[in-house]
């Protein structure tokens, strides 16, 4: 068992710097006005990286359609086909496309890489926008929560100081209440601070879970641990909006993103939670399982220490 541990600790720590690292996700943004009949002007936003976004998404206007880098003609059928963008998926997550048409309605689609392709229908007489854009960030939502390593390491050191019991469901809400707080506040610019003590502390928050969850006697994290949840959940609550302001919110539909990106997370926290149960209730009765606690927490704790490390000096250095 030792020398299995030993050999699963530097395999985790030789891998740490790049599992330490949240996914890397991004959003483009597209706007067309309509300034005639079947004439549009249109335009990428502000890129959300160094590179401008024309260098790496290429819009496939419908079929009748054809423009250059400003001007996009469609003529009488008007803007109406399917639409794809090349690039999405690689260098950007997805790709939102806001169609301003001359009644001054407005029109909102998303292509991703699991929706390649959307179809347009010359007007805004589609709602599909709103629902398009709550689903797009749900996904986001589920996606980072999937390869936040940091933060699954968290909420697996929970399910270790608590237990599979209904004080788990306690925990679990409070940790989802505190990081939705936070998620919300820094997201919409009522609060705001740097990254690097952030990650730092979310980093040692998975320490202390650990040891609390390694102790024999009583402790305040034992005897309430959803006060510990809702505290250390305000710090990763600050974590999640991080990688929010890197994907990008949307102008307009700020809460719709916002709502569906949180409902995202807990999605992805709450599969892995029924992940966990499942693998108990599978396999808690082979013998040596229940042993595997203590060098999983020892695990755990050492690869968090050494981000709490790295981090700790990144910030000073």
């Amino acid at each position: 068992m030792k020398s299995l541990l030993r050999l699963l600790l530097a395999v985790l720590l030789a891998g740490v710097a790049g599992l330490g690292q949240a996914h890397e996700m991004s959003l483009a943004e597209m706007t067309m006005r309509e300034v005639g009949p079947g004439q549009f002007i249109w335009n990428w936003g502000a890129p959300a990286k160094t590179k401008p976004i024309a260098e790496e998404l290429t819009p496939v206007w419908p079929a009748g359609c054809s423009g250059d880098a400003r001007v996009l003609n469609c003529g009488p059928s008007g803007l109406a086909g399917t639409l794809a963008v090349e690039g999405v998926g690689k260098a950007y997550s997805a790709a939102i496309v806001r169609i301003v048409w001359r009644d001054g309605q407005q029109s909102v689609v998303t292509v991703s890489g699991s929706q390649p392709t959307v179809q347009l229908f010359g007007s805004a007489r589609d709602e599909r926008g709103g629902f398009e854009l709550a689903w797009l960030y749900t996904v986001l939502g589920v996606e980072h929560i999937l390869s936040g390593i940091d933060h699954l390491m968290f909420v697996i050191g929970l399910l270790f100081l608590v237990g599979l019991n209904r004080r788990l469901v306690g925990t679990i809400t409070a940790f989802t209440a505190a990081h939705s707080l936070t998620l919300a506040a820094s997201a919409l610019g009522w609060l705001t601070l740097r990254p690097p003590p952030v990650e730092a502390c979310i980093a040692l928050s998975i320490v202390l879970v650990c040891a609390e969850a390694m102790r024999d006697r009583e402790t305040l994290s034992r005897r309430w641990p959803a006060l510990v949840a809702f505290l250390f959940g305000l710090v990763h609550g600050l974590g999640f909006a991080g990688a929010l302001k890197d994907i990008g919110l949307p102008q307009q539909n700020i809460t719709v993103a916002l709502l569906g990106f949180n409902l995202g997370v807990e999605a992805g926290q709450l599969l892995v939670v029924g992940l966990a149960w499942g693998a108990v209730r599978l396999f808690g009765r082979l013998r040596g399982f229940t042993s595997l606690r203590r060098p999983a927490l020892y695990v755990i704790g050492a690869v968090a220490a050494y981000w709490s490390l790295t981090r700790i000096v990144a910030i000073v250095g």
